[in-house]
């Protein structure tokens, strides 16, 4: 047990270190960096919906560069191709022969820079990567690096030219959620901050990716009771009777809350999931898999509000 209780004090201590270190480049965001860090250590994939200009590019670097892990970035346009992600099989004619040229996805941390811009077709090349961490391509099945990572942007305001995230795609986010806009004050920081040069070229990694993967075993160590899987599966069951949602929540939320609520747990220096981390995570993890049918959107109702909603009625397991 004392062995155990270091392990978990050494994993807090970790998770503190990267917090810490996120926060010299993005000012004023503790919690959710918390949340990145939660959803990154439980093995999910995260959607940044934001407006431009408020630091999801340089969270995505910043993270890389903090744990020694391979960043790549794709920016997703109309034209670009399945394999401009994936990979091709180029012809050596010295050889006379096939190379295959891995794409951007082979890397430990991507950024899928405005994903609704491409192609849906284009969007799929993603799906079995982030539920399997592999790619089948030419019919050969390629292992993706451990930890794989996807940080997927949109922006909120703009729908010229851009197509929507199908239901399958976006049951493969572990969360959605924004980083806002920051203080006054904190908006100052950043340009004194930025005065001369970018927080980034300072930024040196303060933990291994060995490290990172013990981070991850710790993480599904954390205890959480019989009742609360019971409380976890009955707030996204909710999501299957309500009225004003067209499709509800799959098995998929229900174990990504769960372990979701684990890594935070462990962020908060907790050896077991309390009620109150689920109830923190329900929006981010459910709201973004319920599709509202047309008269809801249309009434003003969002998912967010709904998963709030069977927060507050459902009994707190005692």
């Amino acid at each position: 047990m004392t062995t155990l209780l270091t392990d978990y004090a050494q994993a807090h201590a970790t998770f503190a270190k990267l917090t810490t270190q996120l926060e010299l480049v993005l000012f004023g965001q503790r919690r959710t960096l918390q949340w990145l860090l939660a959803a990154f250590s439980s093995g999910g994939h995260v959607l940044l919906e934001d407006v431009p200009g408020t630091g999801k590019t340089t969270l995505a670097k910043a993270l890389a560069l903090s744990c020694e892990a391979e960043f790549q970035r794709i920016q997703f346009t109309p034209d670009l191709l399945p394999s401009d992600i994936l990979g091709i099989s180029i012809f050596d004619p010295q050889k006379q022969s096939f190379r295959f040229e891995q794409g951007a996805i082979f890397c430990h941390i991507l950024l899928a820079d405005e994903i609704n811009r491409a192609s849906p077709r284009t969007q799929s090349a993603l799906l079995e990567a982030m539920a399997e961490n592999q790619v089948s391509i030419e019919r050969q099945v390629r292992l993706l690096p451990s930890p794989f990572f996807v940080i997927a942007t949109q922006n909120p305001v703009e729908f010229h030219g851009t197509y929507p995230l199908p239901e399958a795609q976006l049951d493969r986010f572990a969360m959605k959620f924004s980083l806002g806009y920051v203080s006054q004050a904190q908006e100052v920081a950043i340009l004194n901050a930025q005065g001369n040069h970018h927080p980034l070229t300072d930024l040196k990694a303060c933990i291994s990716l060995d490290e990172l993967h013990k981070l991850q075993h710790q993480v599904k160590q954390v205890r959480i009771s019989e009742e609360l899987k019971h409380y976890i599966v009955a707030i996204v069951a909710e999501t299957r009777k309500l009225a004003d949602v067209q499709l509800g929540a799959s098995p998929r939320a229900s174990l990504t809350l769960m372990k979701a609520a684990q890594a935070l747990a462990l962020i908060d220096g907790l050896e077991f999931v309390t009620p109150d981390v689920i109830k923190e995570l329900a929006i981010p993890v459910i709201a973004h898999r319920l599709n509202l049918n047309a008269q809801s959107k249309f009434s003003g109702i969002t998912a967010s509000q709904l998963v709030q909603d069977i927060v507050n009625k459902l009994p707190i397991p005692r």
